[in-house]
Order: C-alpha cells, then sequence, then structure tokens
C-alpha cells in the first residue's frame, strides 16, 4: 500500500520471505496430522514479531494495527492455521496484556512472551457463552491475597501449549461485572481438559481450559474488579482487524494458486487461460481481492491514526472473511476436481477460512453491531 512505512515494507519482505522458507512447505503436513509448527512458532520470537504492538521497554516493536496486519496477510498465504496462533498469543494475549496490565505485570509476563520463549492466549468463550461472551459464567471469587476460579473456558486457541492465559472472569451478578486474571500453567486446579479437531485451521492447537478452584493470586489480576469489559471490547476491535489480514491472505493465495494453474493446465488441446470463462473468474478474483486489501489496509491506518470505529471493524470483519471464502470456493471451482481433493492447497484454505467467519464474533454478530450503531447514530440526528 501506498501509505506504508518503510518499517513496515521491511517487515513484509521479512514475513513473506519467512512464510515462504518456514510455513509453506510445512503446512500440508501440519494440516493433515491436526499437529503444530512450533519450531516456527519459535523462530517468529526470534524475529521480534510477537511485541509488535507492545511497548519497546518491554522488548516490544511499538508499533499498530498495519503493521500487525501484515504479518496476518503474510503469514496468512502460507498457513493460515499458524497464523491464527500467532494471532491468539500477539493479540489475544500479548497485546493484552501491555494495553491492560500493571507495570509490575508487564515487567514479569512480557520479555518472555515477546521473545517467545512462553507462549500465551486468551479465555474468553465459554461451552455456553460464545457469542454472548459477557455472559460468561466463569467465577472468580476473592479469598485473601488470592483468587478463587471455577468454570471452563472453550474453542481457546493454543490451549495446548500456553504458558499464559489471559483470562476474563465474573466477579459480581451484573452484565458488566467482568475482571481479567493473569493465570499460569501450573497452577494447582488449571488443565486442558479436552482437545478439539476441526474441520480447518488444523494446524493450529484448539483446546477447552478448566479452572477447578484454581487459586490466582492478587497480584495477577489485571486492573480493577470490574474493568474488563471495556478492555475486551478494546481489543476486539483490532483482534476483528487483524483476524481479517488472515482472510486477505488466503484469498491471495487462492488467487495465486488459480492463474498459476490456469497457464499450466491444458483442456480441449490449449490452457485454461484461454478460456473467457476462466479469464473472468480470475478477473473478477482479482478485483474483490485487491477491494479487500484497500478496505482493510484504510481502515488499519485511519486506525493507527487514532480514528477508530467499532461499526468499522466490525465491517471489515464481515466483509473480508466472506468475500476470501466466495474466493477460496471459486478457486476450488476452477481446479475441478484437482480443487476438492487435498492434491492443491485451495481445499485447505476454503477450510480455513470459515473459522474466520466465526471466531471473534460471527458473522450475524457483526451485522448485529453494525446495524446497531448505525441506526443509534441516526436516531441522535431526529
Amino acid at each position: 500500500m501506498w501509505f506504508f512505512t518503510p518499517e513496515e515494507k521491511e517487515i513484509q519482505k521479512v514475513c513473506r520471505d519467512f512464510a515462504q522458507k518456514e510455513l509453506a512447505p510445512f503446512a500440508e503436513k501440519h494440516d493433515h496430522d491436526e499437529t503444530f509448527n512450533m519450531k516456527a512458532m519459535k523462530q517468529v520470537g526470534e524475529l521480534g514479531l510477537f511485541g509488535i504492538t507492545s511497548d519497546p521497554e518491554y522488548g516490544g516493536a511499538g508499533m499498530g494495527a498495519t503493521a500487525s496486519t501484515i504479518v496476518m496477510e503474510e503469514f496468512g498465504k502460507a498457513d493460515a492455521g499458524f497464523t491464527l496462533s500467532y494471532l491468539a498469543h500477539t493479540i489475544l494475549c500479548v497485546n493484552n496484556i501491555n494495553a491492560n496490565g500493571s507495570p509490575e505485570q508487564k515487567q514479569k509476563f512480557l520479555p518472555k512472551l515477546i521473545s517467545g520463549e512462553h507462549i500465551g492466549c486468551m479465555g474468553m468463550s465459554e461451552p455456553e457463552y460464545g457469542s454472548d461472551a459477557v455472559g460468561m459464567q466463569t467465577k472468580a471469587v476473592r479469598d485473601g491475597d488470592h483468587y478463587v476460579v471455577t468454570g471452563n473456558k472453550m474453542w481457546i486457541t493454543n490451549a495446548q501449549c500456553s504458558d499464559i492465559i489471559y483470562l476474563y472472569t465474573r466477579t459480581g451478578p451484573g452484565k458488566k461485572d467482568l475482571t481479567s486474571f493473569i493465570a499460569e500453567r501450573g497452577m494447582p486446579g488449571y488443565s486442558v481438559s479436552k482437545e478439539i479437531h476441526k474441520m480447518g485451521m488444523r494446524s493450529s492447537p484448539t483446546g477447552e481450559l478448566a479452572f477447578q478452584k484454581t487459586k490466582i493470586p492478587l497480584a495477577n489480576r489485571v486492573g480493577a474488579e470490574g474493568d474488563s469489559t471495556i478492555h475486551m471490547m478494546k481489543n476486539l476491535e483490532i483482534e476483528r482487524i487483524t483476524i481479517a489480514g488472515i482472510s486477505l491472505g488466503i484469498a491471495q493465495a487462492c488467487l495465486d494458486q488459480c492463474v498459476k494453474y490456469a497457464g499450466q493446465r491444458k483442456q480441449f488441446g490449449k490452457t485454461l487461460a484461454n478460456f473467457q470463462l476462466i479469464q473472468k473468474m480470475i478477473a473478477e478474483m482479482y478485483a474483490e481481492t485487491e477491494a479487500m486489501r484497500r478496505m482493510l489496509y484504510t481502515v488499519c491506518y485511519e486506525y493507527d491514526h487514532g480514528q477508530r470505529s467499532n461499526t468499522l471493524a466490525s465491517a471489515i470483519k464481515l466483509q473480508l472473511p466472506k468475500m476470501a471464502t466466495k474466493i477460496a470456493l471459486d478457486a476450488i471451482q476452477l481446479h475441478g476436481g484437482y480443487g476438492y481433493s487435498r492434491e492443491f492447497p485451495v481445499e485447505r484454505m476454503m477450510r480455513d477460512n470459515k473459522l474466520n467467519e466465526i471466531g471473534a464474533g460471527t458473522n450475524e454478530v457483526m451485522i448485529m453491531i453494525i446495524a446497531r450503531n448505525l441506526l443509534k447514530e441516526a436516531m441522535k440526528h431526529e
């Protein structure tokens, strides 16, 4: 994009090279085996990309949504599942602690998370509370200098490999009585109770977290009791923007694969590239991908310059995954029987992208948010 800074352009190049060397060659195997590329995850820490939005004094880069989304796009082209785990660590855990933690908490937890020595996740959704996150029932009850936490968290990316959990709990009866904690692997009563097997994003570990009267020190409480609803909403905004970067990467990868395949595959004595219907499909995929790119990075630019909008973040989260799923399905159609098989990566890309229409707020929830905000604004002027 025209407004990328020299530093952002360098990040783009570094991530593109890394993705092609360390992610793309292994993506199919990790998808097939449902395994996680931990070697690459540690290497990302060495590249300094885990603290991309964090303060430099803790080892971070102090950058914003644009730089984060560049990483998501470049990694997403190669292995969307791995990229989802990167997002869970960097945006859901590290960024949350950097934005909301005390200086003491940041000093204690961020350096190892940013270096990659520790892996992080976030515990928000529950077995009975997905889209209705503020209805969560995991309870934290104060007992002297610690809290006793009881409940389960579901669909947690990086559950099996995380050392640190940014955990949302309920500390009162009200809808907004939510309080967050930094939980640590090894705390008595904490466990990963179930591994979840998925249609897509199979190279990203997902599990259920169980807290059975887990004692968490008062020092690990983030902010005051009841502060976490606003923390949640702020972090969801950047999560929804950056996860759309994964969908952009998937769309671009599908387009690249289709252009390559159309130039090689022959039918009726000539390559597919000679057929007008194939040309139409490729041209539309290109136009849709470029529309996605410019919409996404424009919102990133505005976000980084203080023009933040929950409505626009929700629109990005609604529109880009939907378009990427369409592009992936078109790519499968263009490849014919090969597209439906695992011989080519487009079927994996479609499976992976479908998660982006569900995670971080479903399409239906995004529609509710956008409509509610627009109608509320309109009523102000009546």
